[in-house]
């Protein structure tokens, strides 16, 4: 009876324990925004979205202004 009652407050007790894993998440890398596009921009739709380009890079429009994203 003892044997059987331990074995039951073990198996409880690993019941409560959570199996829950720490994650870790990238430190933000810093955003650039641009309040002003160019004159020589180009409006360009990739997938239905639009993008503006310049200087080789593709930006996007936010309220803030643009900034650079990967296409």
């Amino acid at each position: 009876m003892k044997k059987s009652l331990i074995l039951l407050l073990v198996v409880f007790m690993c019941g409560l324990a959570s199996c829950a894993t720490r994650v870790r998440t990238k430190a933000p890398t810093k955003v650039v925004v641009v309040q002003k596009r160019p004159a020589n921009y180009k409006v360009v739709k990739i997938k239905g979205k639009r993008y503006y380009f310049w200087n080789g890079k593709h930006y996007t429009k936010t309220r803030r202004g643009y900034v650079v994203v990967k296409v």
